[in-house]
């Protein structure tokens, strides 16, 4: 057993305190609301982001975030990508030094385009103790314990392998891999591009077009991974073409939501109240990760359209039409 600190009560970061529990380890879980930390010890539910799952009593939840770090041996990072650096600033000394730190956030951070794994190591955390968990995880399914697979990245393969083995349950199946930097461009990537599968849906556009934008998304994102450092064939599995098409398919994407909601007409606070008014992580990404195609020279033709809907003023048929006359090349 390992001592695990989830720091995030949202839904993916309560989901993996489930798992992490149900493989049998002790979980301590920060709620950033008082509230919400009491109702989950009182009724082993997180009402406000899974409210039909029962909990393991067995998972602790608090409000104090060195309370929840104190001893951790694992300490999973569940909070939005925007807000990792500030949310480690105020706590992330509290983290003890031999700890593993797993990101289960996905984003490149708006003004200095750096992935989760470089904001952490910002906070002083060494690489070989940073780890990177993605791949198809929607969070309802997880917590429902419908089978799926998921990626653990780290560079030190050791640290990749004992996190593999500690949270394996009978229905989620960890792979390794020690290529972060692809991994992380995958799952920061797969949410601009369910933004814009989300606009086509919701233009009542089929599985053709559904089929086009997640392929070419595919490319693109292969394309800034490269650059980037990343291998090809971690973005041709789990971490890259497996999250894509669960993100872009899903209707529980909170970014394909967002997208549908445009795509049927509905202005950008609209788009959000379709998603709960929780983040779609896509809607920001899709800034930094133009400015960091930009930056390295690479073509991101659906990227740079969800950022001139989301940011510019774009239209959704503009968007479309802009697309489709790009110049004609070979695939």
């Amino acid at each position: 057993m390992v001592a695990v600190a989830v720091m995030g009560a949202g839904s993916w970061g309560t989901t993996l305190a489930k798992v992490w529990a149900d493989a049998g380890h002790p979980v301590r879980l920060w709620a950033r609301r008082e509230e919400l930390a009491n109702k989950i010890n009182a009724e082993h539910v997180n009402a406000d982001y899974l409210p039909e799952i029962a909990l393991p009593e067995s998972i602790e939840a608090s409000a104090h975030p060195e309370e929840v770090l104190a001893g951790a041996e694992v300490v999973v990072l569940g909070v939005p990508s925007q807000t990792l650096r500030a949310n480690l600033s105020q706590w992330g000394s509290a983290i003890p030094t031999d700890a593993t730190v797993l990101s289960i956030s996905k984003g490149v951070e708006v003004g200095t385009g750096k992935l989760m794994n470089q904001v952490i190591e910002d906070a002083g955390i060494a690489p070989e103790r940073i780890a990177v968990l993605t791949g198809p995880n929607l969070a309802k399914e997880v917590a429902q314990e419908q089978v799926a697979a998921t990626v653990i990245a780290c560079t030190e393969e050791s640290r990749a392998r004992s996190l593999q083995h500690a949270l394996s349950t009978e229905y989620l199946r960890p792979y390794t891999n020690t290529d972060v930097i692809g991994c992380e461009v995958g799952g920061a990537c797969k949410n601009v591009i369910a933004v814009a599968c989300g606009i086509a849906t919701g233009l009542g556009l089929g599985y053709n077009t559904l089929a086009t934008v997640i392929t070419r998304g595919l490319a693109e994102i292969t394309r800034l991974g490269q650059a980037l450092g990343a291998q090809p064939r971690t973005l041709a599995g789990l971490a890259g073409l497996g999250d894509l098409v669960a993100t872009c398919s899903s209707p529980l994407s909170r970014n394909h939501r967002f997208g549908a909601r445009l795509g049927e007409g509905g202005t950008m606070e609209e788009a959000r109240q379709a998603t709960g008014g929780q983040v779609a992580e896509g809607v920001l990404s899709s800034t930094s990760i133009a400015e960091l195609a930009r930056k390295h020279g690479v073509e991101m033709p659906i990227t740079q359209a969800v950022h001139a809907v989301c940011h510019d003023g774009m239209s959704v048929n503009e968007m479309m039409t802009s697309l489709m006359e790009r110049s004609k090349k070979a695939e």
